[in-house]
């Protein structure tokens, strides 16, 4: 043999030994229920399958779980127990009325049913599990009380939930994303791969999924894609939210829906967490000016953090400027802020800190101060004449307790009179995605001929259905509630289909 010949021999023979190798270098494992995502939803989903008897495997890409559930406060539900020993009447038909009206009609009315229907007993559910709950709460003042507090917050309802997963039985693999759903030839779901840190593959020979791996709202190219703020917007307490969930049953011939609904949050100062005291003072329901120098909405939208988001899109640049004077500054410090920000940083705080803060806001260009509006105006690079004119009008209507503009109440109508002069820059943010996945009432995934897909369930942020057009805040515990309690219905049915 030459060579020339031997050397060709042994090149084909090592590209032959390397594709053997590959072959058996994907692990092989079973289970009646894979779970990708490790999430409120998918421990919602993976803990039901397991007390049925099911022998479950959870799939998560992060090295912990719980997610963005880590920073969830409490949990939406009406008729609870919690409700009826404070003789708090909401009921199930009231709920599903408002949530409807709200979305007008555009969610998916069945599941918001089947949603709203579980709740209560969900409250029970997790009760039973260890999962501790303080009185039920409104998100704002006057707002209606379906917000059940955990105690502990998000992080325990995680932590309870995937101990109880484990004590079940339940295989939890962390570092490893679900990559791809296989079918048999009648179209049911057969096998999932999926792909460890190191990038080795793992087929998982099941016949039941549930995706619920939280959404897309860190993945810049899907929200330039398929949301109207693009990628400019700011995550809130999420990290690895890149759609490979979505994408994954989209790629099995799952439809779309609700891919353009975004979990807006008040705007705020980019890189402060949820318990900032800098962030605190851009989210008040003083004097807002966009750009331009102009005052763009009733302030007191805060309140409904979607609508504050919603407002702000249409400005340019999507960038506000919240205003105030030095009077306000120790209104602040003294009697308390007028907007909570949830139960980190409670309505009517006192902000004893914030000159410093503020000095921080300033070393990192988001705050600016000035003894007048002229330079003010100079710092945030807006036309003074028109940011004077604005404030002229703004302090006009503080004085004679009318908004003449955008009928804001009054009792937040702070004038804007006194040096020094501030001036803070928020941006939107959001705590997620709120869709992608079309699901029916039995949390299954429909095809584009709105058939179910056999075998496959989508739960939590991946799931459309839910919204119109923008979250609802008002139903107070309404993301976390419809993750838990669609992870729980998808658990029930895909029971259900292996019969068990």
């Amino acid at each position: 043999m030459s060579k020339k010949t031997f050397m060709v021999f042994f090149a084909a023979w090592s590209l032959a030994l390397a594709g053997y190798s590959q072959v058996f270098a994907q692990s092989t494992m079973s289970a009646d229920v894979v779970v990708v995502g490790a999430g409120a939803a998918g421990l919602a989903a993976a803990v039901t399958a397991a007390e049925g008897g099911a022998k479950v495997i959870i799939l998560e890409k992060m090295p912990a779980v719980g997610g963005t559930t880590n920073y969830a406060e409490g949990i939406f539900a009406v008729e609870s127990r919690l409700q009826r020993e404070k003789n708090l009447n909401y009921t199930k038909d009231w709920a599903f009325k408002y949530m409807m009206e709200y979305t007008h009609w555009r969610a998916n009315a069945r599941l918001a049913r089947a949603f709203i229907d579980k709740s209560p007993e969900t409250i029970d559910w997790l009760e039973k599990h260890g999962l501790k709950f303080k009185e039920p709460a409104a998100n704002y003042p006057g707002g209606y009380m379906t917000w059940h507090i955990i105690d502990g917050r998000g992080k325990a309802l995680a932590q309870t939930l995937y101990a109880q997963a484990q004590e079940k039985g339940a295989t939890v693999l962390m570092r490893t994303a679900g990559k791809e759903l296989i079918k048999d030839g009648k179209g049911r779901i057969a096998a999932l791969i999926a792909e460890d840190a190191a990038g080795k593959k793992i087929r998982i020979n099941t016949k039941t999924a549930v995706i619920a791996t939280g959404g897309f709202i860190n993945n810049k190219k899907m929200l330039d894609k398929y949301t109207a703020f693009g990628p400019d917007i700011v995550p809130v307490g999420s990290s690895g939210k890149t759609g490979e969930g979505i994408r994954m049953a989209w790629a099995a011939g799952a439809d779309a829906f609700g891919t353009d609904v975004l979990q807006l949050y008040r705007p705020g100062i980019p890189g402060e967490g949820p318990e900032s005291h800098l962030n605190a003072p851009a989210r008040q329901p003083y004097l807002w000016v966009n750009q331009l120098g102009d005052r763009f909405c009733d302030e007191s939208i805060i309140f409904s953090w979607p609508y504050a988001g919603n407002a702000l899109a249409n400005q340019p640049g999507r960038v506000m400027y919240v205003i105030f004077d030095e009077n306000t500054k120790k209104y602040m410090i003294e009697k308390g802020i007028d907007v909570g920000v949830g139960v980190m940083v409670p309505v009517a705080t006192k902000l004893t800190k914030l000159d410093g803060e503020l000095q921080r806001g300033i070393d990192r260009g988001f705050v600016f101060v000035a003894p007048s509006v002229k330079e003010l105006a100079a710092k945030i690079k807006v036309d003074a004449a028109r940011l004077q004119a604005t404030i002229d009008e703004y302090n006009s209507m503080a004085d004679s307790r009318q908004d003449r503009l955008f009928a804001k109440d009054p009792k937040y109508m702070q004038p804007v009179r006194k040096a020094n002069f501030y001036a803070m820059k928020a941006v939107p943010f959001a705590l997620g995605t709120l869709g992608g996945i079309k699901i029916n009432h039995k949390a299954e995934v429909l095809d584009k001929n709105q058939e179910a897909i056999p075998g496959l369930y989508a739960a939590g942020n991946d799931a459309g259905g839910l919204y119109g057009d923008s979250y609802d805040v008002v139903l107070a515990g309404s993301t976390l509630g419809f993750a838990v309690n669609t992870g729980r219905i998808a658990g029930e049915n895909a029971l259900k289909y292996i019969g068990k």
